[in-house]
């Protein structure tokens, strides 16, 4: 029986899934498709994404069928919503087609080759429409993910259960705070003299070939991902840092999706940050209200309440901040973003493709520049910029024109009435 990840509720989780499925963002050590694929313990694994996702998820997974519908519809298949997060213990009792709810949404649906006639990315959601009126139903346990907080809000529990299935070795370290077989480091890694681990809250795990550097502290859970570099910082409960990142300062319950650079001092904390962005040196974002009231974030030009009193930022790939930029509590930053500090916040919500610079915001279209600003970012983590990359981005750049266009005009309404 094959087992599909499917692509669905995308729109509630931008900025951070405009450049990917929602099976591929992170929650604990790994992401949320490799837990679904450790829970099926499938014999092969294919995918149905966006279609304009399509031709760099190919090329970045090359073993994985991708959109292949003749692939699909030749046997029996276990369709996984990507948002789904599994619970703890679960096993799948196939009695017949089924799916797996919770509360009112699919979380996998069971079905033969007859109910996946007529399923592709485009037909999904009515199939799901179809398969809730007909098929039995029982409860899949777990969560599903609606919003980018719900993923930093889950980070430290699936932190410390991502722990129990890991692999690795206890270190050798004489700064260790509670438990020592807590603390897991790969042998590849390197760990100076005067890192401190505190394992009292949750497992420390530091992963191949990473560097932490003299007079870092590491509060558990956190996972330090493969080829990062930790370099004399304050790393808090509840982190994952992703692969090749590298992180100074204080980061507080927050995921670095990978390829990120923080090198410099400043606060970030209950933060999700994509690939590819660079804060620049005393960039800090606030993370709870003066009033201790519930953060409100802007999803889609809608004002949504994250059920929180602690909420960071949410910031898109290949944003870029300047020095001293300063982010109010819920802030949501698109992709390709540049904001230049000038005292005041920034906004709470930057379009994708904008810059804000002197105060203002403006539309960032200079294909050239961003493209050969990406391929030099890259380069340094000897990583290529595809012509998939370029065609995915420019779909993200128009996809989001309507966005911008609509902000920027409230935005200058606003300063009108203030002027008035």
């Amino acid at each position: 029986m094959h087992v599909c990840l499917f692509d669905e509720g995308f729109h509630c989780l931008e900025p951070l899934a405009l450049t990917r499925p929602v099976f591929d963002l992170i929650c604990g050590q790994t992401s949320l498709g490799a837990k679904q694929i450790r829970h099926f313990a499938p014999c092969q694994v294919g995918v149905l994404v966006r279609p304009h996702l399509a031709a760099l998820y190919k090329l970045q997974h090359p073993t994985l069928k991708v959109n292949d519908l003749d692939w699909l519809r030749s046997e029996p298949a276990i369709l996984v919503n990507g948002r789904w997060l599994p619970p703890k213990h679960f096993a799948l009792n196939i009695g017949g087609p089924c799916l797996g709810m919770v509360d009112e949404e699919v979380a996998y649906a069971v079905v033969g080759t007859e109910l996946l006639e007529y399923c592709s990315p485009q037909t999904l959601a009515d199939c799901l429409d179809t398969w809730k009126r007909t098929l039995p139903q029982h409860a899949a346990g777990g969560r599903l993910i609606t919003y980018p907080w719900d993923l930093v809000n889950n980070n430290a529990e699936q932190l410390c259960l991502d722990f129990v299935s890991g692999t690795g070795r206890p270190a050798c370290l004489s700064h260790v705070v509670g438990p020592a077989e807590k603390l897991l480091v790969d042998p590849s890694a390197r760990i100076d003299p005067l890192v401190v681990a505190d394992t009292t809250q949750g497992p420390v795990v530091v992963d191949r070939g990473a560097v932490v550097t003299a007079f870092t502290r590491l509060e558990g859970p956190c996972y330090v991902g493969p080829f990062a570099h930790v370099v004399g910082a304050k790393i808090r409960a509840g982190t994952t840092l992703g692969p090749q990142c590298r992180i100074g300062g204080e980061v507080e319950a927050s995921i670095v999706h990978g390829y990120s650079n923080k090198y410099h001092d400043g606060f970030l904390g209950h933060a999700y940050v994509g690939e590819w962005v660079n804060l620049g040196a005393g960039t800090h974002n606030s993370d709870l209200r003066n009033d201790y009231g519930e953060v409100h974030v802007s999803i889609h030009g809608q004002s949504v309440a994250t059920g929180s009193t602690k909420a960071g930022c949410f910031i898109g790939d290949h944003t870029k901040t300047g020095l001293g930029t300063l982010f109010n509590t819920g802030t949501n930053v698109g992709i390709f973003c540049n904001l230049l500090a000038t005292g005041p916040l920034a906004p709470k919500y930057v379009p994708s493709f904008t810059n804000w610079w002197t105060g203002k915001l403006r539309e960032n279209g200079n294909w050239i520049q961003l493209l050969e600003t990406a391929r030099k970012v890259m380069q340094r983590r000897d990583l290529a910029l595809t012509e998939a990359h370029a065609t995915l981005y420019r779909h993200v750049f128009e996809e989001t024109a309507v966005d911008r266009r609509h902000t920027y005009r409230e935005v200058e309404q606003r300063q009108l009435r203030r002027s008035a």
